[in-house]
């Protein structure tokens, strides 16, 4: 099952919701990406497990427990949230995140380069690193990506 796929089925399925049936869903993916819990969880999962990190007596347990359950890396997040601390962006670094917020405002490599006092080889290194952590392949899609996720509000004009 696709991870989109997993979101609308727990959303929006026509068998749970035309027959009212009281159903709980919990969420087992391969995937510990922000979107992705917080999609399941939006959704009205009650739980999410990465199946990588739990036995698989763990899972069937907590599908009959019919409680919330969460695998402890998707826990740290939950709680974090609830904190509201600002959830990690993708697994980038300080700088990623950085020269992300930059390309955001429209900034080219060279003027990322001076601004940060670095190389344009250093920022072109950057840009791949974040292309493959946000699973993009464009600039035009990392800058979308960034102020969709809240990284290009800041001053435009600097």
């Amino acid at each position: 099952m696709s991870k989109v796929i997993g979101v609308l089925l727990a959303d929006d399925h026509p068998l749970l919701r035309n027959n009212g049936l009281p159903v709980r869903v919990l969420a087992l993916s391969a995937y510990d990406e922000d979107r992705y819990v917080r999609g399941m969880l939006e959704a009205g999962a009650v739980g999410y497990y990465l199946l990588k990190e739990e036995a698989p007596e763990t899972i069937v347990a907590a599908a009959k427990g019919g409680g919330g359950y969460f695998s402890p890396p998707v826990a740290a997040k939950v709680a974090a949230w609830a904190r509201g601390a600002e959830p990690a962006v993708a697994g980038l670094t300080d700088r990623e995140l950085e020269v992300l917020r930059l390309l955001a405002r429209g900034w080219d490599n060279r003027r990322m380069a001076k601004g940060l006092t670095i190389s344009e080889r250093t920022v072109r290194f950057h840009l791949r690193n974040i292309y493959d952590k946000i699973e993009v392949h464009s600039r035009t899609e990392a800058a979308i990506w960034a102020v969709r996720h809240g990284l290009g509000e800041e001053d435009r004009t600097a």
